[in-house]
């Protein structure tokens, strides 16, 4: 049991110790849901007959033509994201809770009981107050968040599926290395048609189930991350 507990905490470290010395590998395309929609091209539904002319015509439709539509429309097609989020949002909120209470409770005179009782109990208790309890409870909360956020980007990314009712699918990533960094971008989501400008441009905020991460890899994002064995006893620790 010691012997399997301690190969895996040394298989990360194993991992990690290869690459010692050099520069984190860009991630591969190949594979990527993007490289399986440039490369792979599906059969056409229906295709329409070409007129007699259309070849020759100077106002084909067709996105190579000069005043043909130039927008992303099709699974391998690419368009720009632009990311521009400035978010500033800042919440206070308290509460408080106070409740008193008492209660007694005795008895002067039942049949004579009490009297007899009072001369079987010490001196100074009386039946007359028999009981009496008092309550007292409170509570106060107060919260606050503020929050401050602003990124500002732009990645291509392609068309990776057209579903049945028109919207489109993406998929963008973007990989930067500086040194023995990396910084990645990643841009995933739904959007319609309708919404890419003519300059084939799409905004964030028209990104349907939009997943941005911007995050890096490489010795700076290493060194600001805790070691995996701290990272183990942080969550199975009870105290």
């Amino acid at each position: 049991m010691r012997i399997l507990l301690l190969a895996l905490l040394l298989v990360p470290a194993c991992s990690k110790l290869s690459e010692v010395g050099k520069e984190p590998a860009f991630s591969p395309l190949e594979g990527s849901y993007q490289h399986h929609a440039m490369y792979s091209s599906l059969l056409p539904e229906y295709t329409e007959p070409d007129g007699p002319t259309e070849a020759s015509s100077l106002w084909s439709a067709n996105s190579s033509s000069l005043f043909g539509d130039r927008r992303a429309g099709k699974r391998g097609d690419i368009l720009t994201v632009v990311i521009e989020i400035d978010d500033k949002a800042e919440i206070s909120n308290s509460s408080g809770r106070s409740r008193t209470g008492s209660q007694s409770m005795g008895i002067p005179s039942l049949f004579g009981i009490p009297q007899r009782l009072n001369e079987a109990l010490p001196d100074g208790a009386s039946m007359a107050d028999a009981v009496s309890t008092t309550s007292d409870s409170q509570f106060s909360g107060q919260g606050s968040v503020q929050r401050n956020e602003e990124l500002t980007l732009r990645v291509a990314a392609t068309v990776v599926e057209s579903l049945p009712n028109g919207v489109l699918r993406i998929e963008g990533q973007q990989e930067v290395r500086v040194n023995f960094e990396i910084r990645e971008l990643i841009v995933t989501g739904y959007v319609r048609p309708a919404d890419i400008s003519r300059q084939n441009e799409i905004t964030y905020d028209r990104i349907a189930g939009a997943r941005i991460a911007y995050g890096g890899r490489g010795q700076i994002s290493d060194v600001q991350q805790p070691r995996y064995g701290q990272q183990i006893t942080d969550t199975i620790l009870p105290f």
